[in-house]
């Protein structure tokens, strides 16, 4: 059998290191798709909105939510720094739900520009975070 390369990746959240190790395949949600990653890949550094994350290890795609970083990736490497990272099952989908209520009630309010951006980021990771759980893990 053929092992597929890997190369190190590091999943940093503001409350813990998500994950560390190899990783034969990454996919993010960048700010204009889809991105994979493989060994080799060229040096890049890019902002990653919220949205989905999946990586490959030993041949098993893992999930998870993350919400806003960044993504440095060498040949041999890729680190990611994230607002947060969860996995499906550590998801509580009654909050989330509370949350993405809660933002749509404010977004109906009048509100000052900052405050607007504020409330749809909160309703963007809400959304998410219900997405990833319910389309992973329920």
């Amino acid at each position: 059998m053929i092992m597929a390369k890997t190369f190190h990746l590091e999943i940093i959240a503001t409350d813990r290191i998500f994950y560390q190790g190899e990783c034969e395949h990454l996919v993010i949600t960048a700010q204009d798709g889809l991105l994979g990653i493989l060994a080799g890949h060229e040096p890049m550094v890019t902002n990653l909105p919220t949205g989905e994350l999946k990586y490959m290890v030993s041949g098993k795609w893992y999930y998870a939510a993350i919400s806003d970083g960044f993504i440095e990736v060498l040949p041999d490497s890729a680190i990611i720094l994230a607002d947060n990272c969860e996995l499906p099952e550590e998801i509580d989908i009654k909050r989330a739900e509370e949350a993405r209520q809660r933002a749509e009630e404010k977004l109906r309010q009048k509100q000052s520009i900052h405050e607007y951006y504020q409330t749809q980021a909160a309703l963007n990771r809400a959304m998410n975070r219900l997405k990833v759980s319910q389309k992973h893990f329920r």
